[in-house]
């Protein structure tokens, strides 16, 4: 779940620092609870070895890029 929050932060930063309008009243809805890496039993799938090769200088790795045509990229 940190993992989860800390990269839905940087991800709302990015996007607020492009100029785009990310709505509070939204991020207010939204929950790193629903993600595909989380299962019923509440542990995460993780290929450790491949994240640790993409960190970055302050310990993230790169986000992910989106069209803004694809469904849920517009907050």
């Amino acid at each position: 779940m940190l993992w989860h929050t800390e990269y839905m932060g940087l991800a709302v930063g990015e996007l607020r620092s492009a100029g785009r309008d990310v709505d509070a009243e939204v991020l207010a809805h939204i929950s790193p609870a629903h993600s595909s890496a989380v299962n019923y039993y509440g542990s995460i799938t993780v290929d450790y070895d491949r994240e640790l090769a993409q960190l970055d200088d302050q310990g993230h790795r790169p986000l992910r890029t989106v069209n803004v045509d694809e469904p849920g990229a517009g907050l």
